[in-house]
């Protein structure tokens, strides 16, 4: 027979235990992996796999592994931008011929916007854009088709990284998710899906970076997110951030790194006050050598070192 003494240890032990589980159970941090454009016709799964694959190679360089039993959500919007960018049917630069609608002249002159800052940042001169431009005798501007494409067609040669024709697709499909309610909310809603009530590490590439900012600042959720991590963000360029003024950090976070690699053209401006001016301050790192072909790929972030390695000590904190 058990004496009463030692079944009141028992039972406080059982309580103990019990109580430790639940917090371990409702402390359990998830990932969420929110993807950029050109993703349209994938499989989701495919993708979230080859995130997680480079993933464990930045964590395997450093003698760290992902937890066996990690939760990872991969909300998949990149069917539904496809079919936006097909309704909206706007014109590459490259493609426009004649003045268009007032709808691509806000395009274009969006397009132009960027294009030039990321000329500017990536130390691309006036006089090569020249070279592009020619004998035209249109005046230079930002709604004039073939000054914006020399631009683009400048960037391409000495800009390094990016092609003209990936720089083009790339703000058109950035320019309808910051511009039209349609396509952003639709988006938002597929990504906010994906974010629950338990805390979770939220990861944005390019545009997803864009799409999880913005979610993370509007969601009316009482979110915990310790770590939102981005990678090849757009986000401190101009045309794009002035998208979202009043610019603040979003109240779920806590911490927000923000990685980049100094020759993708897409990422070229850092998260810093000087670009994206918030408190508390973006840790910003500006040290990947990203080694695909574009500088801007997903792989060549993930199984960064130190990208793989702030998100693991956020997953186990």
């Amino acid at each position: 027979m058990i004496d009463r003494r030692c079944l009141l240890a028992l039972l406080a032990m059982g309580a103990t235990i019990g109580s430790l589980a639940y917090a371990q159970s409702i402390s359990k941090i998830r990932l969420v992996l929110v993807h950029g454009r050109g993703q349209q016709g994938l499989k989701p799964e495919t993708l979230k796999s080859e995130w997680l694959q480079a993933l464990r190679q930045g964590a395997a360089a450093i003698g760290r592994t992902l937890p066996n039993d990690l939760s990872v959500a991969f909300p998949f919007y990149g069917d539904d931008l496809q079919k936006f960018v097909d309704e909206f049917n706007l014109p590459l630069a490259s493609e426009i011929h004649a003045k268009g609608t007032p709808e691509q002249d806000e395009y274009l002159a969006f397009q132009a916007e960027v294009a030039e800052a990321i000329r500017q940042r990536s130390g691309v001169t006036d006089m090569q854009v020249d070279v592009e431009y020619g004998q035209n005798p249109k005046p230079k501007g930002p709604l004039n088709w073939e000054w914006v494409q020399a631009i683009l067609q400048a960037v391409d040669k000495h800009g390094g990284g990016m092609s003209q024709g990936a720089i083009e697709a790339f703000t058109r499909d950035v320019f309808l998710y910051v511009t039209r309610n349609r396509v952003r909310d639709t988006i938002d809603q597929i990504v906010s899906a994906g974010i629950t009530d338990e805390p979770s590490i939220v990861v944005g590439h390019s545009l997803g970076s864009v799409v999880a900012y913005n979610v993370l600042r509007t969601d009316q959720r009482k979110l915990r997110v310790p770590l939102l991590l981005t990678v090849g963000s757009p986000l401190g360029i101009r045309a794009i951030r002035d998208q979202f003024r009043p610019l603040r950090f979003p109240l779920p976070v806590k911490h927000w790194y923000n990685a980049f690699d100094e020759r993708d053209v897409v990422a070229l401006f850092p998260l810093d006050a000087s670009n994206f001016a918030v408190t508390p301050q973006i840790e910003n790192y500006g040290l990947v050598r990203n080694k695909t072909s574009n500088r801007h790929g997903i792989v060549g972030y993930l199984d960064d070192q130190q990208v793989a390695g702030r998100l693991i000590e956020a997953l186990a904190a």
